[in-house]
């Protein structure tokens, strides 16, 4: 397939593909193809859904790499001294970083209380609220956005810093990746907006009342931003010269923890990257609507796509390895011949 006739399938695809905004690859740190569809430009951002989480993970990384954070075996509440936990809750005491990491963290509900949390004025310390529980410390995977958020916390308190200050000076800006601001105090007609709204998007990040990320969702990003973090991973952390991420946390988050579920095609989990192959090296960070990072350190090309919401889209992992994989080898063997 030519570049222009995947232009066309995605165009005019009813299915899966229909809502893919952009497409970028880089093969050994070169930008090698680059596309767009429903009005995005080659710079236009999206609301990457749950890739976020993968963000929040590589900060984590550098937090610990920076020596704000000592491993992700620290206590949660070690970063929450002032949090008072409620009489005769010992679980979320021993809660660590790596639990919220692998989703193993153990919470007080059955299916999570969006409204609760979104409509608190502190979100993270709502999202504190919710962690622990009777059951203990099961080592059960727990799909939590809600839960991620308490990582933004952990950032913040650790390092004396916005997670978004953080995030522009220790990874935007090292990758070339615009300035990214706060989205703003919300209400419930906005985050819904921001949520289904298909039109292009400025470099922001959604944000509670307290001006803190939301650390599970609302980071917007282009395809090209993307492909850069999955270049600078696949690159042992380095972009430009500049050491992002040490190789230690590489190898760390992209070593499986877990093996998921069909609800998850049964791919395996690190920290909330995703393995999808037993047998191949491929790490990707994930969200609805087909948002996806996408990295394969033995070809050493990484992609980026983005989408507009739409749920469940786990084949975009399939998308890319079908038709984009092939269309960027041979766009470098052309280069290569001339």
């Amino acid at each position: 397939m030519t570049k222009d006739e995947l232009h066309k399938y995605v165009e005019e695809s009813t299915g899966n593909e229909s809502n893919i905004c952009q497409i970028c690859a880089f093969k050994e740190g070169e930008m090698v193809y680059s596309d767009s569809w429903h009005d995005f430009q080659f710079d236009s951002a999206a609301n990457v859904m749950s890739v976020t989480k993968g963000i929040m993970s590589l900060l984590a990384g550098i937090a610990v790499d920076n020596g704000f954070i000592k491993s992700a075996n620290q206590k949660v509440l070690d970063f929450f001294p002032e949090y008072t936990a409620k009489r005769g809750e010992k679980t979320i005491c021993d809660v660590t970083l790596e639990h919220l990491l692998t989703m193993t963290a153990p919470y007080k509900y059955r299916s999570e209380p969006w409204t609760k949390v979104c409509t608190s004025d502190d979100w993270t310390k709502a999202a504190l609220d919710l962690l622990g529980g009777r059951v203990g410390i099961t080592g059960e995977f727990k799909y939590a956005t809600l839960g991620i958020q308490i990582l933004a916390g952990v950032i913040e308190n650790a390092s004396g810093m916005k997670c978004i200050d953080f995030a522009n000076k220790y990874l935007f800006a090292p990758l070339g990746i615009p300035e990214h601001k706060i989205h703003g105090a919300s209400d419930k007609d906005d985050q819904f907006d921001f949520i289904m709204n298909k039109s292009p998007r400025k470099p922001e990040w959604y944000s509670d009342p307290q001006d803190t990320v939301t650390a599970g969702w609302g980071l917007t990003l282009s395809a090209r931003d993307m492909a850069k973090i999955g270049w600078m991973l696949i690159n042992s952390g380095r972009f430009g010269g500049v050491q992002v991420l040490s190789c230690e946390w590489i190898a760390q988050m992209t070593s499986p923890k877990l093996r998921l579920d069909e609800r998850f095609g049964n791919m395996q989990y690190g920290y909330l990257w995703y393995r999808p192959h037993k047998d191949k090296p491929v790490f990707a960070a994930i969200g609805d609507g087909g948002n996806v990072i996408y990295a394969d350190p033995e070809s050493r090309i990484s992609v980026g796509v983005t989408g507009t919401f739409k749920t469940r889209i786990f084949d975009r992992v399939d998308f890319v390895e079908k038709y984009v994989m092939p269309l960027v080898e041979k766009a470098t063997i052309a280069r290569l011949a001339i």
